[in-house]
């Protein structure tokens, strides 16, 4: 395989849940949202030469999709229950500033993440990033699953405290090594 079509493959595989969603607010028929999916990808790949990989994909994606949504309801102009061209346009943005937030929120995350240290970020890491469960995780730490349990409720209590105080200011908002 290419490295041009691995990067196609991976970008749309990231990408295909959120284009799918956008089709299925914009097509009723289950039938047909499989059908324009499948147009969507095609054209996604066949396009990918036009794609700036200087600009996020999934917004491109939407892109193409909202163009195969149009002609899907081109040819269905007769059903009384589609969307115009105005409804298609607004919903397509919006699914963009979607992705854009979810990608902010999630840099920020790994913002607030970095402040934890110690034993909690190790518990944290076995938690999360090797999915073991608070027993396995006690077994290893030789801790009581129960103390696990509590203390990745505060991790998490912390990191949404952190998120939440970013939202409000804006920025970032760890000092001293510790959440703030």
């Amino acid at each position: 395989m290419d490295s041009r079509l691995r990067e196609v493959t991976r970008l749309w595989v990231l990408a295909q849940p959120t284009v799918s969603a956008f089709i299925t607010t914009m097509v009723r028929d289950f039938r047909d949202r499989d059908d324009v999916l499948q147009n969507v990808a095609v054209a996604v790949f066949e396009g990918f030469d036009r794609y700036d990989a200087d600009r996020p994909f999934v917004p491109w994606a939407i892109g193409v999709a909202r163009n195969q949504v149009r002609l899907y309801l081109r040819r269905r102009a007769r059903d009384r229950h589609t969307f115009d061209n105005d409804a298609l346009d607004r919903v397509a943005a919006a699914f963009g500033r979607a992705v854009e937030s979810d990608h902010d929120q999630l840099a920020q995350l790994g913002e607030c993440l970095q402040a934890i240290t110690g034993r909690i970020r190790e518990i944290c890491d076995l938690r999360y990033r090797e999915d073991l469960k608070p027993a396995a995780i006690a077994a290893r730490m030789g801790m009581q699953a129960n103390a696990v349990s509590k203390v990745l409720q505060r991790a998490r209590d912390q990191l949404r405290q952190c998120l939440e105080r970013r939202a409000v200011a804006g920025g970032p908002t760890v000092a001293q090594g510790r959440l703030t």
